[in-house]
């Protein structure tokens, strides 16, 4: 009923300001909410899915990954090859500047490389950089960079979190000189910053031709926070708002149906999962340690009537523990369909032929969670259910202190299964499984740089993880984007809007 009131409000809001829509196309200024504040542009010192979607815009790497065929091309780079299994040398592009000017070359790429690979910097997201050992100056327009193992990840990395900072202003104005007055090369430069507030950017002129990301065609980017989806509603009505995204699926239906926009959905590599206390780390009385009590969990969720009647749009259910286009993301897998007179079944085997109660732990989506919960005392289990803040039950699980919790993972839009499967399954703190099987798996899948070992090795650990069931991979996260029917734009499925490639029609 909540959803049916919200939807009912979105149209009469519709009905309010009908008629006095109107587009910034004329201005050429694209309005666009985000929900949640950004206080620091910088990067290096933020993980906020916003800060990534600036970061592509504002900064280049020294490569590039084509969202839609995956192909990797040169950005700062021209090209570059393996010296060794520790060891990558990049050409880089000529006759590139910065947004104040200043000239780029292989100064800025070496500066930036070891100033975030150095941990004393406070670098926030660690596993983005540190894998890097340092870099080193050949000439003025080439570099090594010197890995700490190898890791054949690396292109993928710095075709993402990676970005090249001008050596000069980074070394003068740091993380809080470069949040206020952002300086990079990418196709567009920031104008203003109101820190948690207000975001603007203009097209970057001098933005270099060959990039592979393309020219910015449109002008202006007016990016304010609005927390309140109401109010981002409000505004989009009135024409004060072009483009909006995280829409609720029931809004997102109802703003549909009303024709006055454009909606489209995609599925993101943000997975849901259940995570089990496989290695009793959480006390002697946890029943996690028997997987017959894990499979049964799984098998009583109905994942398909969760996705079909909550997540919608272009969600899916997973089963292997990572996203399907993950390199390495092997799909034949144990899987475990919705059963509950299974579940029943492997509960009696594990000696709870009445059932029995349990601790679920979330930190979002309670919905998405009460209606597991509604599963599983259909079995005979009961929950104490408990739903903290993200960092609560990130430091509880890191203590080994959560027996069984429901969480997510968007591996920061990384298209590598090392992303997920092997930060969650080699023996750190974050692992529930402790297996140290898996782990000598990885460690191979991680390390080699023959991209068919790889697969084999991954393939190996992501099987074990499923028949053992130490997760019960859910579903797909999907996002939802509003936008003028003026704008051209087409969501990819590492949600990573990218404002360089809009279009006006």
């Amino acid at each position: 009923m909540k959803q049916i009131l919200k939807g009912a409000g979105i149209f009469a809001l519709a009905m309010a300001a009908a008629g006095t829509a109107a587009a910034n196309k004329a201005d050429d200024t694209l309005n666009v909410a985000f929900s949640k504040e950004l206080e620091n542009v910088d990067s290096y010192f933020n993980s906020a899915r916003e800060g990534v979607i600036l970061q592509r815009s504002i900064w280049d790497g020294l490569v590039y990954r084509d969202p839609y065929t995956g192909e990797y091309q040169g950005n700062l780079a021209t090209d570059w090859k393996w010296v060794d299994d520790k060891t990558l040398e990049f050409n880089l592009r000529q006759g590139i500047t910065f947004h104040n000017g200043e000239p780029f070359d292989a100064d800025d790429v070496v500066a930036t490389v070891n100033w975030v690979a150095d941990e004393k910097n406070g670098v926030k997201t660690q596993r983005n950089v540190n894998w890097m050992e340092s870099a080193e100056k050949l000439d003025q327009f080439k570099v090594r960079i010197h890995l700490k193992a190898p890791f054949p990840a690396a292109i993928e990395y710095l075709a993402g979190p990676v970005s090249i900072y001008p050596n000069e202003y980074y070394a003068e104005a740091g993380p809080t000189g470069m949040g206020l007055n952002p300086v990079g090369t990418g196709p567009y430069k920031v104008v203003s910053v109101e820190p948690g507030k207000r975001f603007v950017l203009e097209k970057y002129e001098n933005y270099h031709k060959d990039s592979p990301k393309g020219q910015a065609n449109i002008g202006r980017l007016d990016i304010r926070t609005i927390p309140d989806f109401n109010t981002q509603a409000a505004e989009l009505f009135s024409g004060g708002l072009d483009w909006i995204w995280q829409v609720p699926p029931d809004q997102a239906e109802s703003l549909g149906a009303m024709g006055e926009f454009t909606v489209a959905n995609e599925s993101t590599m943000r997975i849901g999962y259940l995570q089990f206390d496989a290695a009793g780390r959480s006390g002697e009385d946890n029943p996690f340690t028997n997987k017959l009590i894990r499979q049964a969990i799984s098998h009583a969720i109905d994942r398909e009537a969760i996705v079909a009647s909550m997540l919608k749009g272009k969600s899916r259910v997973v089963n292997s523990a990572c996203f399907p286009s993950q390199f390495g993301c092997a799909q034949d897998v144990a899987v475990y369909d919705y059963d509950p007179e299974k579940a029943k079944q492997l509960l009696a085997e594990a000696g709870y032929p009445d059932g029995l109660e349990i601790d679920f732990y979330a930190y979002r989506d309670r919905e998405y969670a009460e209606a597991m919960l509604g599963y599983l005392e259909a079995v005979g289990i009961k929950s104490n259910f408990k739903l903290l803040q993200y960092s609560a039950l990130r430091e509880l699980s890191m203590k080994g202190e959560v027996p069984m919790s429901f969480q997510t993972w968007g591996s920061y839009s990384i298209n590598d299964a090392s992303a997920i499967v092997s930060q969650y399954f080699k023996l750190g703190s974050l692992d529930s499984a402790q297996d140290e099987q898996v782990k000598e798996w990885l460690d191979v899948a991680d390390s080699s740089v023959d991209s068919d070992e790889r697969k084999e090795y991954y393939a190996k650990a992501l099987k074990r993880i499923a028949e053992e069931a130490y997760w019960l991979p859910l579903f797909s996260y999907n996002s939802n984007y509003v936008f003028t029917k003026d704008l051209e734009y087409a969501p990819t499925t590492d949600a990573i809007p990218r404002f360089f490639q809009m279009n006006w029609k």
